[in-house]
């Protein structure tokens, strides 16, 4: 039976084009002989469906004309939905394989136990992949909302106050948190909307509508380098689609 091979190098996912101009993912019985082959173990990830689905990085940078090789992010607007969030999968358990090879207690290495597990073959002790979570919320001002430029966005683009979760606190105590270390407002009506995997490299983030409450914008700079209110007529530029930054924006914005 067929299987899907996500393959990895170190700049990007190999995108299999196909005869109407599209991309997928490559389908194979066995490991793909046309692509280089893995640099060290092949992962089980979960199925798509009734397919399996294998993958593994190579040292290779050259896609022949069957292929192309393309980063993770790009790979949203070229696949279908399904697969960009199993590639999103994918790359997380490879992320999470490259940085376990030892273990934490005892130096000792560490070997796969189940297909989201490693034991050391030292001490026994066991690891699975982790998660962090995070929170981003849209901010409701009368008619207007809340959009800022934080420092690590490469972009000229605006989106929305959002932090990690620290131990100890829930999410809607970690959105109040975020939102008056970076702006210096207080905000009320929290309503969850919707959650994401942000594979970049393995993150969960959690999203919120919120209300204004009172304060004035006071920003972080060591976090936010511009911020204001704006109405739907006048917003900047906002983020791509495949953030759920995005879809609270597109959510209000189908509201109005």
């Amino acid at each position: 039976m067929k299987e899907y091979w996500f393959i990895f190098n170190n700049t990007g996912l190999f995108l299999e084009k196909t005869p109407d101009g599209g991309y997928t993912i490559p389908q194979r019985e066995e490991i793909p002989i046309d692509i280089a082959k893995p640099r060290k173990d092949i992962h089980n990830i979960t199925p798509l469906g009734d397919t399996k689905v294998k993958t593994y990085k190579t040292d290779s940078t050259t896609a022949n004309g069957k292929y192309e090789i393309c980063g993770l992010r790009a790979s949203y607007n070229k696949l279908p939905l399904e697969l960009y969030l199993k590639a999103g999968k994918c790359a997380e358990i490879l992320y999470w394989d490259e940085n376990t090879q030892y273990c934490g207690k005892c130096g000792g290495k560490m070997h796969l136990h189940t297909d989201i597990s490693k034991i050391c073959g030292k001490c026994g002790r066991e690891v699975w992949p982790q998660l962090s979570t995070a929170v981003i919320v849209l901010i409701h001002k009368g008619d207007d909302v809340l959009l800022v430029h934080a420092n690590n966005f490469k972009g000229h683009y605006y989106g929305l106050v959002a932090g990690f979760v620290e131990t100890g606190e829930t999410l809607e105590q970690a959105v109040v948190r975020e939102v008056m270390e970076e702006t210096g407002l207080e905000i009320k009506n929290l309503r969850y909307f919707g959650s994401q995997p942000w594979p970049y490299p393995c993150g969960l983030m959690v999203g919120f509508h919120a209300d204004y409450a009172s304060g004035e914008i006071r920003l972080q700079y060591s976090e936010l380098g511009a911020g204001d209110w704006f109405n739907k007529n006048a917003l900047p530029e906002i983020p791509e689609k495949l953030s759920i930054a995005r879809r609270l924006i597109d959510d209000w914005l189908d509201k109005q």
